[in-house]
Formats: C-alpha cells, sequence, structure tokens
C-alpha cells in the first residue's frame, strides 16, 4: 500500500526540528544540568563535613536516572499547558524517588560504609537546584513565546465556532506556543462566531492534507468538528502521524470531560470515563469547613492591618469603613459582598457607566471616584480583606467564582453560554479565571469557560494551587 505521503517528499526529507521538540529540548537540558551540578555539589558539601563517599560510577547514574524516571513519568511529552506548581512537585517527587533508588542499589551492592547522610546531601542539593532550572526552563520558554518565538506553526482541522474559537485563543495566548497557519475542511466555514479577521486562512481539505502540511510547513494539527464524517478524518490523522505532527484532539462533548476523565476499553473500542463533581457533596463540605478555618486564621493574622485600613478609609472620606453589594451566590441565592469603601459617593454630574458588549464589570466604572487610600487598596487587592467575613458567615468561600450584581447575572445568563453553572458553588474571594489574568473589565465569556473548569476539576490541591497562584496575581497591579 502507498503511503498517503509518499508523494510530497518534503514531508519525509531533512527537516528543522520542529518549535515543540524544541521547548522539550530546553527543558531536557535544564534538567540535565542542574542534576549533574547538584550530585557534584552534594558530594562536595558530604565529604568537606567528613561523610564517607560512594564509588563514583554509582554517583554518576544519578543524573541519568532522574532524567530516566521524567521521561517514565512522561515529564518529556509535548503538553500545551503547564503550571509552575505542576512542574515543581513533580520534580520534588521524582528527586526524592532517585534517591531512595540510589541509596537503595548501594545496599544491595554490599557498599561499605553509611551511606545515608551523604545521599540524603545529595538529594537536598537536588530539591533545591533542580526546580530553580526547571522554573527558568519554563520562564524562558514563555518569555520566548511572548515574543512570538517558539511557535509551532499549527493546522486547525474543522470550520465551525470551536475551531475558530480555538483558533482566536492562540493567537491572543502565544503562551501556548501554537501559531494557527490554516483551517482545513471539505466546506466553507459555517459560523462566523469566533471569526478571526481573515487572519488565518482556509487552505485546503481533507483531501489534499498532505499539500496543506507541505505548504504551511505545519508541526501541529488540532482536529476539532466538521460537517466531514470521522472516516474522512481518520486518513488525516494518519498522515499528520505519518509526517511526525502533534496531534490534539478536542473531544465531542467537551464541557463535560475534565482533567479526571480516563480512557477505558472494550475490546479494541475506547470509553471515555467522566468524572462527576458533586458540590453537594462531602468534598465540599471539607471545603466549607476549611474555608471558614482558614478565613479565621487569616484574619486573626491580619487584624492589625485590617484595623489599619479600617481607620484609614474612615479618615479618606465620610460614610462608613465597608461598603455593601447585593451578589449572587450559589444556587442564586443574594448576599451582601464586603469590600473596604475605596470611592467617594457618587454626585449628580457623574456620567453613567455604560457596560461593554462582552466584558464584564468591575474596576473602575465610569467616573474614577477613588479616595487616594482607595487606589492603594485597589492597586494591591486589600479592598477585598473584608470578604473573610463573608467566608466565615458562609456566603462565600476563598477559592470559587467572583460574585456578580443580580442585574447583570441576569443579562449574562441569557448572552453567555453556561453562565449560569458558576452558580453550582459558592463564589469565592480568588477563583481560577482570576489568577489567569481575567479580573475588571475583561471577556466574560471567558470567565464562564475557566470558572466551569474549575468546578468541573475541583479538588483541594486545585484550591491550594490557586491560592498560591493568587499572591503572583496580586502583586501584578490591578484597577
Amino acid at each position: 500500500m502507498t503511503s498517503p505521503i509518499a508523494d510530497v517528499p518534503w514531508l519525509r526529507g531533512h527537516r528543522a526540528m520542529p518549535m515543540g521538540s524544541l521547548g522539550v529540548l530546553i527543558k531536557f537540558s535544564a534538567d540535565l544540568c542542574m542534576a549533574a551540578v547538584a550530585s557534584t555539589a552534594g558530594l562536595i558539601w558530604a565529604s568537606k563535613i567528613g561523610m564517607p563517599m560512594p564509588p563514583v560510577w554509582m554517583m554518576a547514574c544519578y543524573a541519568p536516572m532522574l532524567l530516566v524516571i521524567f521521561a517514565m513519568r512522561s515529564t518529556y511529552r509535548r503538553s500545551i499547558h503547564s503550571s509552575l506548581i505542576g512542574e515543581c512537585v513533580t520534580v520534588q517527587t521524582t528527586a526524592a524517588l532517585a534517591a531512595m533508588l540510589l541509596l537503595g542499589g548501594m545496599v544491595l551492592s554490599g557498599v561499605p560504609g553509611y551511606l545515608g547522610g551523604t545521599v540524603a546531601k545529595v538529594w537536598m542539593v537536588t530539591a533545591v537546584l533542580l526546580p530553580v532550572g526547571r522554573i527558568s526552563a519554563v520562564q524562558a520558554k514563555r518569555a520566548l513565546r511572548r515574543h512570538h518565538l517558539l511557535q509551532s506553526r499549527t493546522l486547525i482541522v474543522g470550520n465551525g465556532t470551536v475551531a475558530r474559537h480555538l483558533a482566536k485563543r492562540f493567537i491572543d495566548s502565544p503562551q501556548y506556543g501554537i501559531l494557527p497557519v490554516g483551517f482545513v475542511d471539505a466546506e466553507p466555514p459555517w459560523s462566523a462566531t469566533g471569526a478571526v479577521d481573515g487572519s488565518v486562512p482556509s487552505v485546503g481539505t481533507p483531501e489534499n492534507f498532505a499539500e496543506a502540511i507541505r505548504r504551511t510547513r505545519a508541526e501541529a494539527i488540532v482536529v476539532t468538528f466538521s460537517r466531514t464524517r470521522d472516516q474522512d478524518l481518520v486518513p488525516v490523522i494518519r498522515t499528520a502521524r505519518l509526517a511526525g505532527l502533534s496531534v490534539w484532539v478536542v473531544p465531542r462533548m467537551f464541557d463535560s470531560v475534565c482533567a479526571r476523565s480516563r480512557v477505558d476499553y472494550v475490546g479494541g473500542l475506547p470509553l471515555l470515563v467522566l468524572s462527576h463533581t458533586n458540590p453537594k457533596g462531602w468534598q465540599f463540605a471539607t471545603k466549607h469547613v476549611l474555608d471558614r478555618i482558614g478565613a479565621v486564621v487569616i484574619l486573626v493574622a491580619i487584624s492589625p492591618v485590617f484595623g489599619m485600613l479600617t481607620a484609614a478609609v474612615k479618615l479618606s472620606s465620610p460614610g462608613s469603613a465597608f461598603f455593601r453589594q447585593p451578589r449572587i451566590g450559589r444556587d442564586g441565592d443574594v448576599f451582601d459582598c464586603l469590600k473596604f469603601r475605596s470611592m467617594r459617593p457618587p454626585s449628580i454630574s457623574d456620567a453613567q457607566f455604560a457596560l461593554h458588549q462582552g466584558t464584564a464589570p468591575g474596576g473602575v466604572e465610569g467616573v474614577d471616584r477613588r479616595t487616594r487610600i482607595g487606589k492603594i487598596m485597589r492597586s494591591s487587592s486589600l479592598d477585598e480583606l473584608p470578604q473573610l467575613i463573608n467566608v466565615i458567615k458562609g456566603d462565600m468561600s476563598l477559592v470559587g467564582p467572583r460574585p456578580e450584581r443580580p442585574e447583570f447575572v441576569d443579562v449574562f445568563n441569557a448572552q453567555i453560554r453556561r453562565y449560569g453553572e458558576r452558580h453550582r458553588v459558592k463564589a469565592g474571594m480568588t477563583g481560577w479565571a482570576q489568577v489567569h489574568g481575567l479580573r475588571g473589565q475583561t471577556s466574560i465569556d471567558d470567565r464562564a469557560e475557566w470558572d466551569n473548569f474549575y468546578i468541573e476539576n475541583w479538588s483541594l490541591w486545585l484550591d491550594v494551587q490557586i491560592l498560591v497562584m493568587t499572591v503572583g496575581a496580586v502583586l501584578r497591579r490591578a484597577e
């Protein structure tokens, strides 16, 4: 049988290293360098305090062992999205496992002397240096991508709303490392929703897919939804694989797929097992107890700052130190959301605020009425601290979708897909959308998408990640 790409010699010839592989190589090089340095530094540290030295050949196995374990854990597999916290956790567990395997090998080999202390020194240095190298690699890749470098030229198979939405998301977010270079489908676009202003052209059909790869120099494809029959798309994926392209597929019913979903098999037929999040279950009950405990601890710890801000607001202008505003919480319940008052009362001459199409309210709405202390609090998000009281009362959680005003909720429920599903859980002081930059007057459609992702993928560990990421988000200036 003739190969689907046999008529395109360029596809089987010598090609430059794909950008995706170059990104993986950066990570691999950082790991190799830091593992070698950590092994040497740990041995020097142990030697200086008189600890016994293991055979050099055994210690030389430590760095390669780390890399092998990383590879077995699919660390060097191309990934579109990665988090610094997730990278650090992987590094720490791998470093500990490699140290245990090394010590076990020394014991089984009958190496004389107590070598536990020596291996522990190597492990401690590795636990410090390896995350530094990994974080440096991640930041280097992000910096390159922000400057539109290290971008994988990618074909999007499909022509509908999801295809256009993905193309726009990739163009607007260069940190993913994906550069859409064309749409491939048998029919012209059947939906203008999410159009990308013609910047991504139609470059072919499934029948001439190999030619589209050659002309666009693509190194990856994303298969979305199309009116083309599935059996006609299978050769496209096979051609992409034979050409060495990375392949991603958007699953049907993607709204129900989460990170905990897994693949099961009946014979050779794959079945996607969907996980379920129950906001009324014991897991969320545990979350709410921990929320209240955490809020009490934080409020006690920051009580001097809280008191000083209360006094500063009272002295800045007449009125209460707190601002209360009706917001929608879980199951559509209305509660009074607390903030430090950061603005003077409105005057008759102030222009009315008009909400821009597709964006959420927030930040400075209309005339800037912020007081001097109000500007400081808003730029550092300190005006949100009274919401700890809402958490203690049970109106809110530390982490969850940000609450919205009733008048806007009615509008967004009618306009934004799945917006109302955000109210399955309690509103939060911080959330998955906020730590990804969706604060103030940003896309409400994107906020709903990120908030529902949080709910579908919720875990206590995800809450911990969001709380840690909130520190970085707060340090970035807000309105």
